[in-house]
């Protein structure tokens, strides 16, 4: 079969590399060009092999995959997807691999050899054909460590440079919506933010329980906004980003005096809990809010309704990744495709739209 994805399989158990083989094998879609036990021959064999898709493990003997993966990044960017244990330390290693390129990952159900990886057969073989058709263009380590623009220096270009779409007094509310490839656009956004900032923000990544948490202390370490795990009944402050934890859907109640989070377990929506749709749905029932709404690279359309939802409630501005920097373009595409979007804008450029209009 011609166009078949070709596939590196990297791990240091030979059973690993045997069952993730035979999972992509069956599938005509993917062929298996080659499989390394470690970090070093992983390298060798992307430049031998010129794969479209690697996996791999994160924990390897002599050259781990963290370490590998910034090799392979900084000599031949590849699309790679991690597989990792859901131990804190596999959680806090596969979020740095994500900061460090890796299109996305798989949580192995039950440690580093997994008897019952067939659990996430299915998963395995959608992120791998997803991943495939990522788009890895500027995905170096040279442009992920490129400094965001200093505050002031933001602050200063949007001075005069917005109409009063919103009066001053109303209060503020950012909502973001991310999926595959959110970690790294997030780690952008959020550490671009100023602690003035005069809004709380609520964060949907979709991700497994456990790893949400990561991501919070991950990017609260190097955020001048505080950065954490949503709590069931936190209540809003302005400057902190509360990220909806895996597994739970992230809503709102208005007390009056204040507004509080409220988590649930209730369907998941497109098969996502939580989902952007259920979070900007609970937004639209704000009264007395502007809200920026922001829709970030990810697979699948979450988050369309949801803005459809937030327009009609009224006083919303809806800010859209571009195609050209989004690792996946299928949420943004679909928000876009609602008609409903006021900027499209590449991922260094949206931290400053969100403070155009905050300051507005």
């Amino acid at each position: 079969m011609t166009n078949q994805v070709k596939v590196l399989v990297v791990d240091d158990s030979a059973f690993m590399r045997k069952l993730i083989t035979d999972f992509l094998s069956e599938d005509p879609r993917f062929h298996v060009v080659g499989t390394a036990r470690n970090g070093k021959e992983a390298i060798q064999k992307v430049k031998e092999w010129q794969p479209d898709v690697v996996t791999l493990d994160v924990e390897m003997p002599e050259m781990n995959g963290l370490d590998a993966l910034q090799a392979i990044m900084s000599e031949n960017p590849t699309r790679v997807v991690m597989l990792s244990t859901t131990t804190k330390e596999g959680a806090e290693n596969t979020l740095l691999a994500m900061s460090y390129g890796a299109i996305d990952f798989i949580a192995k159900p039950s440690g580093a050899i997994s008897l019952d990886l067939d659990k996430v057969k299915e998963e395995i073989i959608m992120k791998v054909l997803m991943a495939s058709k990522a788009n890895v263009q500027g995905f170096s380590l040279k442009k992920d460590k490129e400094v965001p623009p200093p505050i002031e220096n933001i602050r200063r270009r949007q001075t005069g440079t917005v109409e009063k779409t919103q009066t001053h007094t109303a209060k503020k509310l950012v909502c973001i919506g991310t999926s595959t490839g959110g970690p790294r656009a997030l780690q952008q956004v959020l550490t671009s933010l100023p602690k003035t900032i005069d809004a709380p923000i609520l964060v949907v990544q979709h991700m497994p329980a456990g790893f949400t948490k990561s991501l919070a202390v991950r990017l609260d370490s190097i955020s001048e906004i505080t950065v954490k795990e949503a709590e069931d009944g936190d209540v809003l402050q302005k400057g902190t980003a509360y990220i909806a934890p895996g597994g739970y859907h992230l809503k709102l109640k208005d007390s009056g005096s204040n507004i509080t989070i409220y988590l649930d377990r209730t369907d998941p929506v497109n098969g996502h809990r939580p989902s952007v749709d259920v979070m900007y749905q609970s937004v639209s029932e704000l009264k007395n809010f502007s809200k920026v709404a922001v829709i970030m690279t990810g697979m699948g359309s979450d988050g369309a309704n949801g803005l459809k939802a937030l327009k009609s409630a009224g006083s919303t501005i809806a800010i859209a990744e571009s195609e050209e920097t989004s690792v996946v373009f299928g949420m943004p595409k679909s928000a876009i495709a609602t008609n409903l979007v006021d900027e499209v804008v590449n991922l260094k450029e949206i931290a400053p739209t969100i403070m155009k209009y905050i300051d507005a």
